[in-house]
C-alpha cells in the first residue's frame, strides 16, 4: 500500500503549479508566426537545447523500472549505450546539415527529397512513431496507483495535464517547461539514490541480493532479443524530436555540441535509474507489476517531504517527453497532413497543429488502453515505424544512399506493412519454432534494406 504525506501531496501539487505557471508565462507574446508555434523561432542557444534534449529524450522512467527489474543490468545495456552511440554518430553527421535545411518536419525534409506521396507515407509512420502513448500509460499508471481510479481515468487526467498550456503556447512552452523539469528530474532521482545508498547498503547488497543474470549486461536475454533493441536504436537517426530540436537551434554548432554534452547527462540520469531500479528488484523480488518498483521501493525508504520530491522528478521526468512527443505529433499532423490540403499554409499551419494536438490525445490514450506495457508498446511502435523510414533518412542528407522517388514510397510501404503482418503472424507460431525467433524489426529492415539497395543499383546503373 503506497501513501503519501500531505507534506509529499503540497510538493507534487507546487510542482504542478510551476509548470503551469511556466507553461503559460514564457507564452504570454503570442506569435502568428508558423516558425515561432512551431519552433520557437529557430534561436534556441545551447543551455535550453541541453536541457530540453536530455529531459525529453529520457522519459520512460517506468518503463525502465519494469526493464531493469526484468532484465537487471540488459536495461542499461539495451536502453542506454547504443543510444549514446547513435546519438554521437547524429550530432557528427546530421545535426548541421538538418539546421541548414531550416525545415519543420522529418517529413518535411522526405517530401523535399523524394516527393509529395513519400511525405505523406512518412508523416504517417513518424505519427506513428513519436506516439506519446507510452508516457501517457506510465502518467495514467501512477494516478491509478495514487487515487486508486481506473485506466480510462487514469489516461484522461494525464491528457488534461498538459492540453491547455501546450495547446496556448505551442513549442515555446514545450522549451522552458522542459528546462524546468530537467532540475527536478535529476533532483528527484539524486535524493533517491542517496537513500537507497544510505538506508539499503552500497553494491554488495545487490550483489548479494539480486539474480547473477541481473549482475550480467545481457541480464540472460536472447542474442536475438539484445539485437532488436540494439536496432530499435536506430531509432535516433529517424527521431523527430532531434531534428525538431536541430531545426530550432540557433545554429548548427550549437546543435552538434548541444547533443554530445547531452550525452553526458543521459549516462549519468540511466546510472541513477538503473541503480535504483536494482535496489527495488533486490528488496521486492516478487512483484507483479514491476513498473511500479520504484514507488514501492520510495514507500519503504523515503521520508515525507523527500518522497514528495521524488514523485515531483518522476512527473517530470515522464511529462517533460510526453508534452514534447504531443506537440511532435501534432506538428506531423498539422504540418505534414492536413496543412498538403489546398489552403493558405502561413496561416491555418497553427490552427492545424492545435487541432493535431487533440487527436493526438484521443490516438495515444486508445493505443495505451489496449496495449497496457509500457516495454511492450516501445517495442511495438520501434519495430514497425523504423524499418519503414531509416534509410529514406540517411539518404535524404546524403545523395550517394538516395533512391528514386518510386523506390522511397516502396521501402515505407513494404517494410513497415511486412514488420506489421509478422507483428501479427507471430503470435500463431508456436514459441519452440525457429521463425518464432525471427522478430518483426528483423523483417522491416530486411525489406527495407533489399528494396533500398535494389534502388540505389537501379539509379547508379539504369538512372531509374
Amino acid at each position: 500500500m503506497i501513501s503519501l504525506a500531505n507534506l509529499d501531496i503540497s510538493i507534487i501539487l507546487l510542482f504542478f503549479g510551476i509548470l503551469f505557471f511556466i507553461g503559460f508565462y514564457f507564452t504570454k507574446k503570442k506569435s502568428d508566426e508558423p516558425v515561432d508555434y512551431l519552433l520557437g523561432g529557430r534561436n534556441l542557444g545551447l543551455f535550453l537545447f541541453i536541457l530540453t534534449n536530455v529531459s525529453t529524450w529520457y522519459g520512460g522512467v517506468l518503463g525502465i523500472a519494469e526493464f531493469t527489474y526484468s532484465y537487471g543490468l540488459a536495461s542499461w545495456f539495451t536502453q542506454g549505450l547504443p543510444y549514446y552511440i547513435f546519438a554521437f554518430i547524429f550530432a557528427l553527421f546530421f545535426a548541421k546539415k538538418i539546421r541548414a535545411a531550416s525545415l519543420f518536419t522529418l517529413p518535411e525534409k522526405l517530401k523535399e527529397t523524394y516527393g509529395k506521396k513519400v511525405g505523406l507515407l512518412s508523416a504517417l509512420v513518424v505519427f506513428i512513431l513519436v506516439s506519446p502513448a507510452p508516457y501517457l500509460l506510465m502518467l495514467a499508471n501512477i494516478f491509478t496507483m495514487l487515487f486508486k481510479t481506473n485506466l480510462l481515468t487514469g489516461l484522461v487526467i494525464a491528457l488534461f495535464l498538459i492540453l491547455p498550456y501546450m495547446l496556448k503556447g505551442g513549442y515555446r512552452a514545450d522549451i522552458y517547461t522542459d528546462a524546468f523539469q530537467f532540475f527536478v528530474m535529476f533532483g528527484g532521482f539524486i535524493l533517491f539514490f542517496y537513500f537507497c545508498w544510505n538506508s539499503i547498503g552500497n553494491f554488495n547488497f545487490l550483489t548479494n541480493n539480486l539474480p547473477a543474470t541481473h549482475l550480467q549486461l545481457t541480464g540472460g536475454a536472447s542474442p536475438i532479443f539484445i539485437l532488436v533493441w540494439f536496432l530499435i536504436a536506430l531509432w535516433t537517426f529517424a527521431d523527430p524530436g532531434f531534428h525538431q530540436r536541430c531545426n530550432a537551434a540557433k545554429s548548427g554548432e550549437v546543435a552538434v555540441k548541444g547533443i554530445l554534452i547531452s550525452i553526458a547527462f543521459w549516462a549519468l540520469f540511466d546510472f541513477l535509474t538503473t541503480a535504483t531500479g536494482l535496489y527495488a528488484r533486490a528488496v521486492f523480488p516478487n512483484l507483479k507489476n514491476p513498473s511500479l518498483s520504484f514507488f514501492l521501493l520510495a514507500d519503504k525508504i523515503l521520508a515525507p517531504g523527500v518522497k514528495g520530491i521524488f514523485y515531483a522528478g518522476v512527473f517530470a521526468t515522464i511529462l517533460s517527453t510526453f508534452n514534447s512527443l504531443m506537440f511532435l505529433s501534432a506538428t506531423t499532423i498539422g504540418n505534414d497532413f492536413i496543412s498538403q490540403l489546398p489552403q493558405n499554409k502561413s496561416t491555418k499551419v497553427i490552427s492545424n497543429t492545435k487541432f493535431g494536438l487533440i487527436l493526438t490525445g484521443i490516438f495515444a490514450g486508445l493505443l495505451a488502453y489496449f496495449i497496457p506495457s509500457v516495454v511492450q508498446l516501445w517495442y511495438t511502435i520501434g519495430s514497425i515505424a523504423i524499418p519503414g523510414i531509416i534509410f529514406l533518412v540517411v539518404g535524404s542528407y546524403y545523395k550517394s544512399f538516395r533512391i528514386e522517388n518510386k523506390f522511397a514510397a516502396a521501402e515505407i510501404i513494404f517494410a513497415s506493412g511486412f514488420s506489421l503482418l509478422w507483428f501479427f503472424v507471430k503470435k500463431h507460431i508456436p514459441a519452440e519454432s525457429l521463425w518464432f525467433q525471427i522478430e518483426p524489426m528483423i523483417v522491416g529492415l530486411t525489406t527495407a534494406l533489399i528494396i533500398h539497395l535494389i534502388g540505389m543499383f537501379c539509379r547508379k546503373k539504369y538512372n531509374c
